[in-house]
């Protein structure tokens, strides 16, 4: 099978295990999805499956090329599409085939998930690296400012990378060795321990660590 899924962070709660204990997770609705592509070493130079997402969308916002790629392997459309490691061409499910999170994931597992960051805005100093900031009294007027960044007259510029202010968020984020809980497959819900990257509703990434 593959080694992932495509799924949507629906929020956070709480369940109680085996021994009574609380534990914080994350749910997540994990597919289910399709089989959009299957790519080989003879035409594609490696072995991978294109899953997608099967969600509703109206054939109106799918352009030409990509409806036509749809339209090759038999499948809805789908709005989000991604590349899993196969176990091999031999074992590999075939283009249309539907793909469980029963089928992939376990409870106890261990899984990384990667989804894109709230986004934050033009943030400065304090709240992007966090700053100390200066003195709040005494006259100082320097308060929440990033201070002095030259380096004189040589070389006369400001080297890459300084820490400044900026845009926040709205990054690719990847948390590693989040343990499944629990995988409610009639829902196609896998209840993940711990904060995952993202706002509610946003999509993410499931893998196998």
């Amino acid at each position: 099978m593959v080694d992932g899924l495509i799924g949507i962070k629906m929020g956070m709660t709480q369940v109680f295990d085996e021994n009574g204990v609380v534990v914080p997770v994350t749910v997540i609705k994990a597919g289910p999805c399709v089989v959009v592509q299957a790519k080989t070493k003879d035409s594609d130079g490696y072995e991978a499956l294109q899953l997608g997402l099967v969600e509703f969308i109206r054939p109106s916002r799918v352009n030409k090329p990509r409806g036509g790629h749809f339209k090759k392997a038999e499948v809805p459309p789908c709005r989000v599409l991604k590349e899993f490691r196969s176990a091999g061409a031999e074992e590999a499910p075939k283009v249309g085939t539907q793909i469980l999170v029963g089928q992939v994931f376990r409870a106890n597992d261990k899984v990384d998930i990667w989804g894109t960051s709230k986004g934050k805005g033009f943030a400065g100093v304090i709240k992007r690296h966090h700053f100390g900031g200066g003195f709040g009294s005494h006259g100082s007027m320097f308060h929440r400012a990033p201070g002095s960044i030259g380096a004189s007259a040589y070389p006369g510029r400001i080297f890459p990378g300084k820490l400044a202010a900026g845009h926040m968020g709205s990054e690719r984020v990847t948390v590693q060795n989040l343990r499944v809980v629990r995988v409610e497959e009639q829902d196609n819900l896998l209840l993940v321990k711990g904060a995952v990257p993202g706002r509610n509703g946003g999509y993410v990434v499931i893998r196998k660590a």
